[in-house]
């Protein structure tokens, strides 16, 4: 059986954003590091961990040389405590916890050692944590972005990253469902359900849901909660005109008609030159280019989830 992590306490005032993208080089990383950067010049304590744990390069974008410990020596033990892995960025307010590419099996660490990490994260003396996942579904990625009281899903408006985008919703979503189905015969619907040509019939989540519910009503009705608990929210990057913003919208209506799942969308950000030119420089763009319209927009998507965030409303 699956093990879902734990979420934050009802009411902590400290909460973990996650940051995932079906695939790479889109720009998710850097998105972290420009949220992370805002947030800290907003007054915000604020820790940035890269749990692309094959191929770590958050300290990149934020123009760092690679720090020499990481989370890989908190994963094999070389230190005990997270804060010994913790890195001043030159930014006030603001640290990063650099990925473990350097620890041999990171990016297939086990249930325990997932729950090691993230019950460490969730004890740091911060207000905000912006993890910033690997690429692809692969269940370290997924069991992060579910323990994360925040899922931000970065696409950009091109037809394999919109495919891969609601691939990993899809996933996150089944994976989610696995983790507190408690019969095997529950178990086995969920499983049964990730192959499209099952003999059971089941398609969609829907399908799933109204099979769970005819075999155990409890399980259905907890079925059910979770997935109207999950409530993901989209990114597009590289926008260049109005319909590449479109795509957010309809990814939100796919996951709804198609998933049951009421995703929303965060808001986009401006394919622009300027965030190209400070990335070869090794520069983070909110800081040599403020004025920038991409800059701007990574500002209004910190707005709208602060202003979410301090009003404790549903995400």
């Amino acid at each position: 059986m699956s093990q879902s992590l734990p979420m934050s306490e009802p009411g902590s005032p400290r909460q973990i954003w996650s940051v995932g993208g079906g695939k790479g080089g889109i720009g998710k990383s850097l998105l972290t590091a420009a949220l992370g950067w805002h947030l800290a010049r907003l007054g915000k304590r604020v820790v940035l961990v890269d749990a692309d744990l094959g191929g770590a390069n958050l300290h990149t974008c934020l123009g760092l040389s690679g720090p020499t410990r990481t989370l890989g020596d908190f994963m094999a033990r070389r230190v005990e405590k997270i804060e010994d892995v913790l890195v001043e960025t030159g930014v006030a307010g603001l640290r990063l916890i650099s990925g473990g590419g350097d620890f041999l099996g990171a990016a297939n660490i086990n249930y325990q050692q997932k729950l090691r990490i993230l019950t460490r994260v969730r004890a740091l003396d911060v207000d905000l944590v912006l993890i910033d996942l690997g690429a692809g579904t692969s269940f370290n990625t997924l069991d992060f972005f579910l323990a994360s009281d925040l899922g931000l899903l970065m696409v950009v408006p091109e037809p394999t990253s919109v495919e891969n985008g609601y691939r990993f919703i899809k996933s996150a979503l089944f994976r989610r469902l696995r983790a507190v189905a408690v019969t095997d015969r529950v178990q086995d619907l969920v499983d049964s359900a990730l192959d499209a040509r099952n003999a059971a019939g089941i398609r969609t989540p829907l399908d799933l849901l109204a099979a769970v519910e005819a075999e155990d009503p409890v399980q259905g009705e907890r079925f059910r909660a979770e997935v109207a608990a999950f409530r993901p929210r989209f990114i597009v990057n590289q926008v260049r005109e109005p319909a590449d913003v479109a795509v957010g919208h309809q990814l939100v209506t796919a996951c709804a008609r198609h998933l049951g799942v009421r995703a929303s969308y965060a808001g986009f950000v401006d394919y622009d030159e300027t965030v190209w030119r400070c990335v070869r420089q090794r520069r983070l763009f909110m800081a040599e280019a403020p004025s920038s319209p991409a800059a701007e927009r990574v500002r209004q998507v910190a707005r709208m989830l602060l202003h979410r965030a301090s009003l404790r409303l549903p995400w």
